[in-house]
């Protein structure tokens, strides 16, 4: 086959098999275009998992009527000019590929209007060609309806799933955009019916409300971490406590500049700042924002622009693991566990060797209790309050609640001091049991 030229309606279905891979794709790119146009509200409507449709409204900048059919060329964008902007891009869309990649595999009626103008301008397009162009009104903003996706493509409908499945991988994409931009206000309708909707207040503990619920958006600790200098490096968001964890990764959103990425290797700086906290297999819930200098990031590397190249990457990898360690030793700190000997003559200090989970060289209380400090007496029935017996932990140690918490309790080193409390009370109210030992002699 010789060498040619593809043709712009080919060319424009393989480059929406890069930024068009199904029906989220189509929305992440439409709410990128949104957002790149300061909207401070964004509808979104689905149906049939966005197959049959997918709406997008803003109230944004809106696009000039002698620039609406320009919006659909490839390659025709705003954002950027020369290719020394490529070095330093401050939104989420720069390439001019995603209006014409979603018209090639649908058809797509564009209505928008800037807030100086007094009407707007109404486009459809079919395959990748305008076919209509006229004045419309409408509110200031830009609304954009995709139809029949991929119904020219049906090679591709046989990878999708069920319209449940894609809407649900919808609004997990409205989930992180809400997570990203908590000063916006989102809404997700899916077959005529709210599924999700944010405050877009500027708080990010009400935007984690939003999506995951007000009672753990209360538990979040704040992280807060900022790095002054030429290159300055801020982190802040929000972080779960040790003991609220997740069995996936996928509770992890970072975001760098305000764009939700993936890097495995900030995911692992973040684990790592909970090493010692949380158990095997387990993950936190975080919502995590870093904010460097444009020229610090390279967002150009990846086709859907899902990750990012740090010019720094050491160095963003430590800020955001000591952010998340300090918040998380700032709440949990190590505690200073401090126990009392019982002895004949009375209760004394045992040394800081001997003082962990009942495991002393001398008899020792045998608990390890919330609080700190065991008041010290002469009995163990006034030091240990009533406690309730939970369960046992491998033979080794009794799990019991009590009015300050959790105990631990030792069963060995219980069992010694049942034994030596008893010896001790024998030897106060009478003569100790004696057993003789018999020698044989051969």
């Amino acid at each position: 086959m010789p060498i040619r030229v593809l043709s712009p309606e080919l060319a424009a279905k393989i480059a929406a098999g890069e930024v068009v891979e199904r029906p989220a794709s189509v929305v992440k790119e439409l709410v990128e275009n949104s957002l790149d146009a300061d909207a401070g509200s964004i509808s979104v409507e689905i149906r049939g998992g966005g197959l049959e449709l997918i709406r997008v409204v803003d109230d944004g900048e809106g696009i000039p009527p002698q620039e609406v059919e320009v919006a659909f060329q490839r390659f025709a964008t705003s954002k950027i000019a020369l290719a020394e902007h490529l070095d330093s891009i401050t939104t989420l869309g720069f390439r001019g590929e995603a209006l014409p990649s979603i018209a090639a595999v649908s058809n797509v009626v564009l209505l928008s209007r800037p807030p100086g103008e007094h009407g707007g301008t109404l486009v459809e397009v079919a395959g990748g060609k305008v076919v209509r162009t006229a004045p419309q009104g409408s509110p200031p903003g830009t609304s954009v309806t995709v139809r029949g996706l991929f119904r020219n493509v049906p090679a591709r409908l046989k990878f999708l799933r069920s319209p449940a499945a894609e809407a649900s991988r919808v609004q997990t994409m409205l989930h992180q955009f809400a997570l990203a931009f908590p000063q916006v206000r989102f809404r997700l309708e899916i077959e005529g019916r709210t599924a999700f909707a944010s405050p877009g207040g500027g708080d990010l503990r009400e935007a984690c409300s939003s999506v995951y619920g007000p009672r753990t958006a209360r538990t979040l600790l704040e992280v807060a971490f900022s790095e002054e200098g030429t290159g300055s490096i801020d982190v802040r968001g929000l972080v779960s406590p040790p003991d609220l964890s997740r069995a996936s990764r996928s509770y992890i959103h970072l975001m760098v500049n305000r764009r939700w990425i993936q890097s495995r290797t900030l995911t692992y700086a973040l684990e790592e700042a909970y090493q010692g906290f949380l158990m095997e297999r387990r993950h936190p819930l975080a919502v995590v924002h870093l904010t460097l200098p444009p020229g610090e990031v390279d967002v150009n590397v990846h086709p859907a622009k899902l990750e990012v190249r740090f010019h720094r990457e050491r160095e963003v990898f430590a800020s955001l693991q000591r952010a998340v360690r300090s918040a998380l030793v700032a709440h949990a700190p190590v505690p200073t566990v401090r126990s009392t000997t019982f002895t004949a003559s009375g209760p004394t200090r045992a040394p800081a060797s001997m003082m962990l989970q009942g495991l002393p060289s001398q008899p020792s209380l045998p608990l390890s209790a919330p609080g700190g400090d065991v008041k010290a007496a002469s009995t163990p029935r006034e030091v240990v309050p009533s406690l309730r017996v939970l369960g046992q932990v491998q033979s080794v140690y009794i799990v019991a609640e009590g009015p300050g918490g959790m105990y631990l309790v030792d069963q060995h080193a219980a069992h010694e001091r049942v034994l030596y409390e008893r010896v001790q009370e024998e030897m106060r109210e009478r003569a100790p049991q004696v057993q003789a030992l018999q020698y044989r002699y051969r």
